[in-house]
């Protein structure tokens, strides 16, 4: 069954999703992406089936809760674009990238890919995907300038992003963590000349 976009239900439905969209933001800043749904549902002041007719899946939550992150992510890949320094400019969005992470909990599982999909042909992460077509630019330049290794994709530093900031979640400053692995593994093993 097709999913009905928000824009196209009954005015009572388009409330609820707000309402529901809203509570979820409060409860994954606060509990991550193992937010309660029965929570937001009583928070909401809503039903439990209401949360899962709306978002039947936890990361059909997670993405909704994490579309206006991607999209600011999606404008700051196309702002860096034309910087002179493509290998810069990579790491400066991947950076931000692992930042986002870092402060929207629950940004990193919905970013992550689920294994369960991947030989599908028809399946598509709706917060990677984005992030993959905005940042493909960046990458491409920094490959064309022989500034990073052809082998790397937009999906690898998206994963090695995720990676990261759960790694880091639970330091004492997951930010300064997360950056200071970012910055070790930009670096390599190799000690300084």
């Amino acid at each position: 069954m097709p999913e009905i976009r928000p824009e196209t239900r009954r005015a009572d439905a388009r409330r609820n999703y707000a309402r529901i969209l809203a509570v979820a933001e409060e409860e994954v800043a606060a509990h991550g992406a193992d937010a309660s749904l029965e929570q937001i549902a009583r928070t909401a002041q809503v039903g439990s089936a209401t949360v899962r007719r709306h978002f039947p899946t936890r990361r059909a939550l997670l993405e909704a809760v994490a579309g206006k992150r991607i999209e600011a992510l999606c404008v700051r890949a196309r702002d860096l674009a034309d910087r002179p320094d493509s290998r810069a400019a990579l790491l400066e969005w991947l950076s931000d990238v692992i930042a986002y992470c870092v402060t929207a909990r629950g940004l990193a599982p919905a970013l992550a890919y689920d294994s369960t999909g991947a030989d599908d042909p028809a399946y598509e992460n709706s917060c990677s995907a984005p992030l993959e077509e905005a940042a493909a630019p960046l990458l491409r330049r920094a490959v064309e300038d022989g500034a990073v290794a052809p082998e790397f994709t937009v999906a690898d530093l998206i994963t090695l992003a995720v990676g990261l900031t759960l790694a880091t979640e639970h330091h004492l400053d997951p930010a300064a963590a997360a950056d200071r692995l970012f910055r070790l593994t930009v670096a390599g093993l190799s000690p300084r000349s």
